[in-house]
């Protein structure tokens, strides 16, 4: 998973490098298609900024922000007009309350903790596992901790492939694309959110294999 992983990664920076380079029709850039996008849909109190980083796009939902990295903010580009138009269509989601992005905000808390306790727990566990019931539970706690990590990539899944699709719409229903540039746009979101499938898999392939560990070491201890 780790290899595919970084294939996914690198054809996704690829695309975007690829589209980033054919100007869009309209020459609108990143921060006008996102301001376009958001009057379009009646929100009014969502500011539009631009934040440093390669791919460092994201919308945030505690200032009402939609973070457009350099390129994108400044871009005139299909890659530029479709990263702008998908972070606006987090905004879309929160504006209307959609009810998988309203979970995945109120498991960001709990996501924290178990991200940072989880793998510690794990270890710990592992470190002192066949000492008794002590080490047992710590395990099975890191196991609890990861499962939440796991559910809110999971999560993740259909809150990005609906902000993808609002931006899709968007753009063709509007005329921000044509054909061909509909096309590119879409591949890049696509490259995007195949990233977010192989973390999923990559964290349901990784739960697995502590529960099957788990359930192991306790058959194990069982028979001594």
């Amino acid at each position: 998973m780790f290899l595919i992983g970084m294939y996914v990664s690198n054809r996704l920076k690829s695309k975007f490098t690829e589209y980033s380079q054919i100007g869009l029709r309209n020459g609108l850039s990143g921060r006008e298609i996102a301001e376009k996008m958001l009057k379009d849909h009646g929100i009014y109190d969502v500011q539009v900024v631009s934040t440093p980083g390669f791919l460092s796009d994201h919308y945030n939902p505690e200032n009402k922000t939609v973070n457009l990295s350099q390129d994108v903010f400044n871009g005139r580009s299909i890659s530029a007009a479709a990263v702008a138009a998908h972070e606006c269509g987090h905004a879309v989601q929160h504006a209307t309350n959609y009810s998988m992005l309203v979970m995945r905000s109120r498991m960001v808390p709990a996501v924290k903790i178990g991200t940072s306790l989880g793998q510690w727990l794990i270890l710990i566990g592992l470190g002192v596992m066949g000492l008794g019931l002590a080490s047992q539970f710590i395990f099975l706690l890191g196991i609890l901790a990861y499962t939440i990590t796991t559910i809110f990539t999971l999560v993740t899944l259909p809150v990005e492939f609906d902000a993808s699709n609002r931006a899709l719409a968007w753009m063709k229903d509007t005329g921000m694309t044509n054909g061909s540039e509909q096309e590119k746009a879409e591949d890049a979101l696509n490259w995007a959110a195949r990233t977010y499938i192989v973390a999923a898999i990559s964290s349901v392939a990784m739960l697995l294999y502590y529960v099957f560990l788990f359930m192991s070491r306790m058959q194990s201890n069982n028979r001594d």
